[in-house]
């Protein structure tokens, strides 16, 4: 088995280099074969990138939970990038049911994964196998962090938690600002997750990931508020002056850029 760089706190910068929806025609430098996203992986990592968030694709290029690929990603990631955080994504996408990420979870058993808890959980009632699958990961070593598309998915994590007899401590959370479809990503959205974690006592290391031009902003709040970020192509492809970054590396530059804002705040 690999031995997996596994942090105990949540990265300060993840990259997100693809997706589930970016395709090569939305811009040719978009990772879709395993060596692409490794090539990308590494340039990001010798970049500043800290972990990297990635969908495997099959052979047209689609998002697919396949756990072979999933594991010959981390394997050919480990031998380049062995100090960089792996995460691997269960996203449906409308695609796949909650039985199908349980599946690919429990069968990769990777470093760090992502899971939408209202797609892993539609019903918003916890199961005995949902259940199960978050202490298993849990137990194994699996750094899981919740993504939460509004602060009510709070809610429900918090109940799973309670379900599952696991820490309110050191959760990882990623707060997704606006949507693909074009919903705004609107920076004062922030806030109200970090009321609901209150609410919940739950002691979160979160980060907020956004899209489009309104990106910029909500990375901005993030970090005055303690947040950490994810940028890449799978949320926008676009620089703070609004044109198109040639590479997901390219992308990096936005963290510096940031904090030096915040100093003249």
């Amino acid at each position: 088995m690999l031995n997996f760089y596994k942090p105990e706190k949540l990265p300060s910068l993840m990259v997100a280099p693809n997706g589930a929806r970016p395709m090569k025609k939305d811009h040719p430098k978009v990772p879709v074969t395993i060596p692409e996203i490794v090539e990308t992986g590494k340039a990001c990592f010798e970049n500043g990138a800290e972990a990297i968030h990635f969908h495997t694709r099959n052979n047209n290029g689609e998002h697919v939970l396949d756990s072979g690929l999933c594991k010959e990603t981390l394997t050919e990631l480990q031998k380049k990038v062995p100090k960089m955080h792996l995460q691997i994504t269960t996203e449906a996408i409308g695609k796949y049911s909650p039985e199908e990420m349980r599946k690919l979870a429990c069968e990769v058993m990777p470093p760090g994964i992502s899971i939408g808890i209202r797609e892993m959980i539609p019903s918003r009632q916890p199961s005995l196998e949902d259940v199960k699958v978050y202490k298993f990961l849990t137990e194994n070593g699996t750094k899981i962090q919740h993504i939460c598309y509004g602060p009510e998915d709070l809610d429900l994590l918090s109940d799973l938690i309670e379900k599952a007899s696991l820490s309110k401590n050191d959760v990882w959370c990623m707060f997704v600002i606006g949507h693909y479809s074009g919903k705004v990503s609107d920076p004062e959205n922030i806030p109200p997750f970090l009321e609901k974690l209150k609410t919940h006592n739950i002691n979160a290391d979160w980060a907020v990931c956004a899209f489009a031009k309104e990106e910029i902003a909500c990375l901005q709040m993030a970090i005055k508020l303690g947040g950490k970020i994810r940028v890449g192509f799978e949320n926008s492809i676009l620089m703070p002056d609004g044109k198109i970054a040639p590479k997901n590396q390219t992308k990096l530059k936005l963290p510096n850029s940031l904090l030096l804002s915040l100093i003249h705040i």
